[in-house]
Order: C-alpha cells, then structure tokens, then sequence
C-alpha cells in the first residue's frame, strides 16, 4: 500500500497530489466567480428592476432546478461551441479554450445561482433600521454598502457560502466526466491501471475528508471574525 501511494515512481502518490491541487484551484476559481455573479444577481433581484428580476429569477430557478451534473455537460460543451461559433462568425479564428478556465467557468455559473440567494436572504436579515439610520444620516448607497450593508450580512451568509464551497470543492469530481484531470481522475487512473480500487478510493476519500476538515477550521475563524461584537449563542439564550 505504501509503495502505491509513495509520491515516488512506481507510486502514484504525486499524481493524487496534483489532482488535489487542480481541485482545489478549481473550487477557489469557481467561489470567487460565483461570489462575483452572487453579489450581483442579489442586488440585482433586491433593487434592480422588474426586468432584471424576471431574468435572476429564470436564472437561479433553472440551474437548482437542473442536475449540475447535466449543467456541467451543456456548459461545458455547448457552450464552448457557441463561443468558437461566434468567433468564426466574427472572422476570427476557433480557440482551445483550457480546460482549468472552462471548469471554473461552468461550476461559477452553477454556484452565483446559490450564492445568489444565500447573499439576498443576508441582506434581507438586516434589521430595517440600521439601513434607515444609515439614509437618515445622509450615507451615499456606496457607503452605506461598504460600511453598514456589508459587514451587517456577512454573519448571515457565511454559512450558507460556507456550505458552498464545501459543496464546490465536491462538485469538481463532476469534471471528470468530461475528461479535466483533477483528484477524482487521477484517482480512477491510478485504479485502473494497479487494479488497487480500494486503496486509492480510501486514499481520495481521505484527501477530500482532509481538504473538508482544514476548510472548516478557516470557515470558523472567518465567522468568528464576522461576528465580533455580537453576543454569542449562549448568551442569546
């Protein structure tokens, strides 16, 4: 067992390894691009007007609704071909677009639906009068978000974002269906060619376990932080 999973050759230790780290660069890529989308499609569905509405609204509806796992397929390759069709009608010439950029880009998508709705239910957690103070004194609506809007939602939303990037550095093992070299692949070819399904299924999950187990010990610290000031549970009690 040792000797499979040594990082040196024959082991296939180093390659896991990679496939960790592609992993892991694809969960952070795609939160960062679904906090981006989040952010906008809340303020959007919370200010925006009835035709921005209508449109966050047929958006966050149809990817929950549709498997990400179908999602990741229709992303992935329709849209890369509408955008090489695009181009080639444009005059230029057809792309290979990286596979890194095309993952992070479909499971963004997948995840600014959720974070859409788990940043909109923050805001709406906000006690009405903080914003009506805020207006009162004269705040611009830039100000009033970076001093007031911001760091009075983020307790309500990181454990729901929290859940989310828990839930992203899962959904990469989805990539492999469409062949992006990440933990999951580079687990099934290790197994496929030693045959040692067992050894490096355990080997993936306890990676996973691990990658889970250090996210949440910087998740709580991270809310910790937010909730400086705040009384604690007990003390709500």
């Amino acid at each position: 067992m040792f000797e499979l999973l040594s990082p040196e050759p024959p082991g296939w230790g180093a390659t896991l390894l990679v496939g960790l780290l592609h992993s892991i660069e694809i969960a952070v890529g795609a939160t960062c691009l679904g906090l981006m989308i989040g952010t906008a499609g809340a303020f959007g569905k919370l200010y925006g007007g009835p035709v921005t509405r209508d449109l966050l609204a047929v958006y966050t509806t149809v990817v929950r609704a549709v498997p990400e796992l179908v999602l990741i397929l229709l992303l992935y390759y329709a849209g890369t071909d509408l955008i090489n069709q695009v181009l080639t009608a444009m005059g230029y010439q057809r792309v290979d677009i990286s596979g890194l950029a095309a993952g992070i880009f479909v499971l963004g998508v997948v995840q600014g639906a959720y974070s859409t709705e788990v940043i909109r239910g923050a805001i709406l957690a906000i006690p009405q009068g903080q914003i009506e103070a805020a207006r009162a004194y004269g705040m611009s609506p830039g100000l009033m978000l970076r001093r007031i809007t911001v760091p009075a939602m983020l307790p309500f939303a990181i454990p729901g974002l929290a859940n989310l990037w828990l839930i992203a550095t899962k959904d990469t093992a989805l990539l492999a269906v469409v062949g992006f070299f990440e933990l999951t692949l580079a687990t099934r070819q290790a197994a496929g060619v030693t045959k040692a399904y067992l050894i490096f299924y355990l080997a993936a999950g306890v990676l996973y376990l691990a990658l889970s187990l250090f996210s949440n010990l910087i998740i709580g610290r991270v809310e910790a932080w937010s909730r400086r000031g705040m009384p604690s549970v007990k003390e709500a009690r």
